[in-house]
């Protein structure tokens, strides 16, 4: 297991989850929503993906992010939810087989476009270049972004501050860019809840999705509106 990785919680509570942060971005990014999930009884794992946090990356194939997650699923491991941001959602369908057939497995996946054209692919590869030839300070951030805590700004520096500037690659090497059809025909044992802020990205035709659209709300979910990820997530009630 890679010890790229930022852990948060008791690692003998009762429920586990797993972070996966998306393109730019670093485990630390999860720290609101880790401490949510701390607080309702979670042991939380958030790794750096490859290429993130500091860490290289030869491949960037999103079966290679993949697979170099399997240890965390090593010798039976096992997540009550599983928590994806964008590209980290494609990651996330990717880990699909890790998961052990016997538990129940809630999987959210956090505003991720699953088909990309190639003028959006484009669009996104530039986007990236910029993020990381010129990174912006936490102000900056905070200016452009209002809704965000200085905690997240921080934050979102930081992550685009320890990318590896060739990660731009994952754009071109993952062609055409095209996940949808890793949601169809899902086992019994995961439930997968789809969290948008733009209905364009909702794929079509595929069944047992529980899918919400947030108006209003950018693509930065995890740090507008944490609580609609929170209200995903099966937590036991208070006894009446």
């Amino acid at each position: 297991m890679s010890n790229s990785a930022s852990q948060w919680g008791c690692p003998t509570a009762s429920r586990r989850a797993l972070l996966i942060h998306g393109m730019t971005m670093c485990s630390n990014s999860w720290e609101g929503i880790a401490q949510l999930l701390v607080a309702e009884g979670f042991f939380v794992i958030a790794p750096n993906l490859l290429g993130h946090g500091g860490r290289r990356c030869t491949s960037y194939r999103i079966s290679d992010f993949a697979e170099d997650l399997r240890p965390y699923f090593a010798m039976g491991t096992s997540y009550d939810v599983i928590i994806g941001h964008s590209f980290g959602c494609l990651v996330t369908l990717s880990l699909l087989p890790f998961l052990p057939k016997t538990k129940e497995t809630t999987i959210i996946l956090v505003d991720s476009a699953f088909e990309l054209t190639e003028k959006k692919i484009n669009i996104f590869q530039n986007m990236v270049l910029e993020w990381t030839a010129n990174i912006k300070t936490p102000e900056e951030h905070m200016v452009e972004n209002p809704t965000w805590s200085r905690r997240d700004c921080v934050l979102r520096t930081l992550g685009i501050a320890m990318v590896d500037p060739n990660t731009v690659k994952v754009f071109q090497q993952n062609t055409p860019w095209s996940s949808s059809g890793l949601l169809k025909n899902l086992q019994p044992h995961v439930k997968i809840t789809l969290l948008v802020s733009d209905p364009e990205n909702i794929p079509r035709d595929i069944e047992r999705l529980n899918t919400k659209v947030l108006t209003g709300i950018g693509h930065w979910i995890q740090y507008e509106c944490p609580d609609a990820i929170m209200d995903a997530i099966p937590l036991p009630r208070a006894k009446l």
